[in-house]
């Protein structure tokens, strides 16, 4: 079974900081959207394009990075919408849903969450421990494997705790690999995918540089 759909399923509404927002795409626009800042707007808008890959949802992201200018390549998702609704019509089965979904979230991981560029900015300014800690806010807002592991890699000469994190996150995909679909096994991986995030944003200031 695909490790980052798996993951995605049993932790929905885990990713975000912002768990109470389930907007809707024709609710992007609405106040309590506005009110958001821009790193929890791109977050929201990348959710809602995984979730439902339409082209109105994929039009707010589009419109969003641009406004903020930051690079998002709206064409390149677009193939993705065909291609859902080609399975849709066909009933494929979970196996090629699967297999879509983690090329959609590798490459909606492309752009990153606007935590890094924070980090950068904070580690140019000298302040690591805060750059550790959005980096880390920034992984907790990631997709796919590949992405979350190349961040923590990046993230070890600043911040050791995050080895650790890797290695359980690897543990984790061999759960989510020799897992069931099953209603049971769900559950136990998001119990266990939820205690990996309380983990991860349980920042140790006290890590050695």
């Amino acid at each position: 079974m695909m490790t980052t759909v798996l993951f995605s399923i049993a932790v929905l509404a885990l990713l975000l900081r912002i768990f109470h927002l389930r907007i809707k795409a024709n609710n992007a626009k609405t106040a309590s959207f506005q009110k958001l800042l821009p790193k929890d707007k791109l977050a929201v808008l990348k959710e809602c394009l995984l979730n439902n890959p339409a082209e109105c949802n994929l039009l707010n992201i589009k419109e969003f990075c641009e406004s903020e200018n930051i690079a998002f390549d709206a064409e390149g998702y677009r193939p993705f919408i065909g291609r859902q609704l080609e399975l849709a019509k066909r009933m494929a089965n979970y196996v090629e849903c699967d297999k879509l979904y983690v090329e959609e979230c590798e490459f909606i991981d492309k752009t990153l969450p606007l935590e890094f560029a924070e980090a950068e900015k904070k580690r140019s300014e000298g302040d690591d421990n805060a750059a550790n800690k959005l980096v880390l806010e920034g992984v907790s807002r990631l997709y796919s494997d590949k992405a979350i592991d190349s961040a923590l890699a990046a993230l070890e000469p600043h911040y050791p705790k995050a080895s650790s994190l890797r290695e359980k996150y690897a543990e984790l995909a061999k759960a989510c690999d020799a897992s069931g679909a099953d209603e049971k096994s769900l559950e136990i991986l998001r119990k266990q995918k939820e205690a990996w995030l309380a983990d991860l944003l349980a920042f140790d200031a006290s890590q050695p540089e």
